[in-house]
């Protein structure tokens, strides 16, 4: 459940309504939470409170937004809520994975929130497998939308023009019964339990995904955020003719040690 901190002024009101929450899923090469770092960073997001679950492995770490030596021993958690009212954004970013046999639980609770909290919509980042793309999958480009039926109406048009792949889905019994289609997300951890649910319940959630592989997912990170602000307009493009906006978006100080220190000289 959702649990305001004060210092953030989370405790005044917990009322997201029509706010569109922004989630990772925690997937194949950790994508959408380093495209979410991106997203509370560079917008100066305010932690307003935390998602309280036992869903999560436990953790705790130092602030990973710290902008000064101040606010660098602030502490923060496996699951945590972060607020910007003027683009009607709210973001829960997630640090640790899933405890076993916890995935449903987690989407009870969350969906459970969502709707008391009144959001308009959920986007879910998330990344699958590269090597587990089918044929058609392997062509084009390497991101892919679902939209639940709720939020098809309001935006789906929108996609076409943006020109947009939806995710295939994929054979169900290759090479006996190629018919019957099912959706498929290898790597994707929660991210398809999520969408069926939010269809089921009549949620409006969109999942942006991006297939990849495990190593240095910087790169995709950016590919990631980058298409969700094609739809969302959250930073704009300093250039009149282009949609890259790569450049724009700031490095939270946190992705100094992503891959840990550096090799001691003693080696050499």
């Amino acid at each position: 459940m959702f649990v305001p901190c004060e210092r953030g002024g989370g405790s005044a009101s917990s009322d997201f309504k029509g706010f569109t929450l922004l989630m990772p899923a925690v997937s194949v090469g950790n994508v959408g939470q380093l495209a979410i770092d991106l997203v509370i960073s560079t917008l100066g997001m305010t932690k307003v409170g935390y998602f309280y679950t036992d869903c999560l492995v436990p953790m705790v770490g130092n602030n990973p937004y710290a902008t000064a030596e101040e606010n660098s021993m602030e502490l923060s958690i496996n699951a945590e809520v972060y607020s910007l009212p003027s683009k009607k954004l709210v973001v829960l970013q997630i640090r640790s994975p899933f405890i076993k046999n916890k995935y449903r639980p987690f989407c009870q609770t969350l969906l459970s929130w969502v709707k008391s909290s009144k959001c308009a919509r959920v986007v879910v980042l998330s990344s699958s497998h590269a090597y587990q793309r089918d044929d058609e999958q392997l062509l084009g480009t390497p991101l892919r939308y679902l939209l639940t039926p709720d939020l098809e109406k309001a935006v789906g048009g929108l996609m076409q023009d943006l020109n947009w792949k939806e995710m295939e889905k994929v054979a169900a019994y290759p090479g006996i019964n190629d018919t019957e289609k099912v959706l498929h997300i290898p790597g994707g951890g929660i991210t398809k339990l999520l969408f069926t649910e939010s269809c089921s319940k009549g949620i409006p959630m969109a999942v942006l995904l991006k297939f990849c592989s495990e190593g240095d997912n910087i790169p995709d990170a950016f590919a990631l955020v980058n298409y969700l602000n094609e739809w969302l307009q959250l930073i704009k493009s300093e250039s009149n003719n282009s949609t890259d906006t790569s450049s724009q978006w700031k490095i939270p100080s946190s992705w100094r040690l992503l891959f840990g220190n550096g090799l001691p000289p003693a080696l050499f």
